[in-house]
């Protein structure tokens, strides 16, 4: 009801004012996720909130305030890594503008993938748990999400048409966490998920790879 609504809606604002309040106090820097949530000067993320409220993909499983995810969470993905992984998918720089097209593409592109990685969907419908996909697999990670992005920029140049069917290609990956010897020193360091530059690259040059997507000389 709208009464509701109301109630909701300020309880949310009273809550927001006082975390703030108490990271003045407290002198306590926010999260990256809680700084692009509401941050309204930054086109990224802005991006990253309307595909958090927008796309299928992300609606519902974004962590909105912490830039982890608790092993109790029914979050697969965070603000953060979204607006990451979207600003790398569209080329885009901290501080430059994000135009609607540009917004709407990147929702294209995310439902896209989204329906070539069945276990996301499954996370939504709670058929599988989020602590599960994360214990297990690789893409339930913030950076198999950016080096996804990566790999989209380069298929979008490459397939400026045809880049949605070429994505079916991602259902041949093993995501599995347990293929060692397909994830190890990329996206895992030493069994453990790595958050490196160099592990979102080498992941994102192993997806270029699986989509058709010739490496650059720097990816090689």
């Amino acid at each position: 009801s709208p009464e509701v609504d109301g109630l909701r809606h300020v309880a949310g604002l009273h809550r927001s004012q006082q975390m703030f309040a108490d990271l003045n106090k407290y002198a306590v820097r926010p999260s990256y996720s809680l700084s692009t949530l509401y941050d309204h000067r930054d086109a990224g993320s802005d991006l990253a909130r309307f595909l958090a409220a927008n796309c299928i993909t992300f609606k519902g499983l974004t962590e909105m305030e912490k830039s982890t995810i608790s092993n109790r969470s029914t979050k697969l993905f965070t603000l953060s890594g979204i607006k990451h992984a979207s600003r790398a998918l569209l080329k885009k720089q901290q501080k430059q503008e994000v135009t609607t097209e540009e917004k709407l593409l990147a929702k294209e592109y995310w439902e896209a993938v989204a329906e070539h990685i069945p276990d996301w969907a499954k996370a939504r419908t709670r058929e599988i748990s989020t602590a599960e996909l994360r214990q297990d697999y690789v893409h339930a990670h913030g950076v198999t999400l950016h080096a996804l992005g990566i790999a989209g920029a380069a298929l979008l140049t490459a397939q400026p048409k045809a880049w949605r069917s070429k994505l079916r290609a991602l259902r041949s990956i093993d995501w599995s966490r347990s293929n060692v010897e397909l994830w190890e020193g990329r996206a895992m360091q030493h069994g453990r998920i790595s958050k490196a530059n160099t592990s979102v690259q080498l992941s994102a040059n192993l997806i270029k790879q699986a989509l058709g997507v010739k490496l650059s000389p720097e990816d090689a």
